[in-house]
Order: structure tokens, then sequence, then C-alpha cells
């Protein structure tokens, strides 16, 4: 007989939020303001997407009363995950890079990470439905059917590639994840619908 102790090792994780109505609201009309004339940032960005505007966070609210409090809250959570000098405050993050994707059918983004110390998406609009997608003529009976999906990709501590999927719903308009920008994830491709699939993304920095 023996005694043993079971080890979990800490792993580094990210957030899922629901926002509120008045901020979804305030994503809209900036997205809109970002049409005319707009500034494309496709040439900048990873993805397989044709358009990608940037956007401008008027006098920093979604930074204020969005992602700083993401920041505190995911520090409670995972506090071994984000690392920097003792002499930087929270206040010292900026939003660098802020942008509105709107993603046709076939397009994609391969597995990729960001720069600076934290990233985010939220999804705006999905005209699309998962089941409906998975089941398509061409992928029916694939062990492991993908289409549409967004995936979080990990090492496991033995080393494998492991893949956390979001099933891509409208029931996840106005979700957003908040994770460390050197995650690595994965947009893949819809099928058989004309309309876009509209997702908002930027990147925070410590200055």
């Amino acid at each position: 007989m023996f005694n043993y102790h079971a080890i979990s090792p800490p792993v580094s994780g990210w957030l899922e939020i629901s926002l509120e109505q008045e901020i979804i609201d305030y994503l809209w009309k900036i997205e809109r303001e970002s049409r005319y004339p707009g500034t494309s940032v496709k040439n900048t960005l990873a993805g397989n997407i044709t358009e990608s505007r940037s956007l401008k966070d008027t006098d920093d609210y979604f930074l204020k009363n969005v992602l700083l409090d993401c920041v505190r809250n995911y520090k409670e959570e995972f506090p071994y995950t984000i690392r920097k000098p003792d002499t930087i405050s929270d206040g010292n993050l900026t939003l660098n890079g802020f942008w509105v994707n709107y993603q046709k059918q076939h397009e994609f983004n391969p597995m990729h990470d960001h720069g600076g110390a934290y990233s985010f998406v939220i999804w705006m609009k999905i005209p699309t439905k998962s089941q409906e997608q998975h089941n398509l003529g061409f992928l029916r009976g694939m062990k492991n059917a993908c289409a549409s999906n967004f995936e979080m990709t990990y090492l496991n501590t033995t080393g494998e590639l492991k893949h956390f999927p979001y099933f891509m719903d409208p029931d996840k308009e106005g979700k957003m994840l908040f994770f460390p920008a050197s995650m690595k994830h994965a947009v893949h491709p819809f099928y058989g619908c004309p309309e876009e699939r509209i997702s908002i993304s930027g990147n925070l920095y410590y200055t």
C-alpha cells in the first residue's frame, strides 16, 4: 500500500464574458463610424479574411468600462500568467490595435496569436448555426467536424496539441473571450451562407 497526491499544475485559461446591451450598442456605433472613409487593417493581420477595418475607441470608453475590469478579473483567476515589471501598473495599459472583421463564407483565420499582453474577440453577428454547418453534405460523418468553429489551441502537459472549440451559433452574439495575447487560436470557415460573420478584436499593451 502507498499514499499519493495527484498534482495538477496551474494552466492559463481565458474569460468568457457576456457584454451588457449598452456596450454592444457602443460597439455597433463605432463599427458604423468605421465605414466612412474606413481604414483597412487587412495587411496587418494573419487571417484569410478580405475585409477588416480599424476602430476608434472614443474617449477610451471600451478600455475604461470593459477592458480594465477584464484585466483585473483575469489576474484574479490566473495570477501566474501575465508577467510585467513591478513598476508598471494596469493604468499603463493601452488599446493598441482595435478592429472589426467581416468574415465571408470560405474565409478563415489559421492558428495564430497576437502581439501585446492581452487580446480579445467579440462576436457581433453570427448568421449560421453550428449543427447545420457540421451536417453539410461534404462534412457529414466526419469525426471532428469543425466548420464555422472558433478554437482555442494549446499544449497540454505532455506536449499534445489540444483544441477547445466554440460552436458558432446566434446565441454567441454579444459574447466576448479575453485571453493572453500569446494564446493560439483559429477561426474555421463557414459555408453556404451569403451573410457575413462580424467580430471585433483588439490587443492590450503595457507601455
